[in-house]
């Protein structure tokens, strides 16, 4: 039980690290404004690496549990949809990320900073009914 514990608790450490990023780094962006005008490649980099981590700890989630009881977790109807979500938010978080640093990567539109942001409180309030609806 105490293995079984604490690889819920580091996957649980990365999946919180990744989530801060996933808000915190769109909504400084949205704060400074034109003062990182030359550092938004960089932030949209950390920005893509924050939902990457969201993407690997979630899966981390369900290996734990396959690995320890054989099974993926039961999950009701709530936290059913509010994992699909959480998985939406994240494929839509790494797409468009990948998607701005492929086409320009600087000079971002605050709507796309406010459009990360939504998707990373989105993804946050999701969290919430997964995990108190499983």
């Amino acid at each position: 039980m105490v293995i079984e514990n604490l690889s819920y608790a580091l996957v649980q450490v990365l999946h919180n690290f990744g989530a801060a990023g996933a808000v915190a780094i769109p909504l400084s962006a949205l704060a400074v404004g034109q003062a990182w005008s030359g550092r938004q490649r960089q932030l949209l980099w950390l920005v893509l690496l924050a939902w990457g981590i969201q993407a690997l700890s979630g899966s981390g989630f369900g290996a734990v549990s396959y690995f320890f009881y054989g099974r993926f977790p039961d999950l009701t109807l709530v936290a059913t949809t509010a994992l699909t979500v959480k998985i939406l938010c994240t494929i839509l978080g790494l797409a468009l990320a990948a998607f701005l640093l492929r086409s320009r990567g600087t000079g971002l539109h605050p709507r796309n900073w406010q459009g990360f942001a939504g998707l990373g409180i989105v993804a946050l309030t999701a969290a919430a009914f997964l995990r108190w609806f499983s």
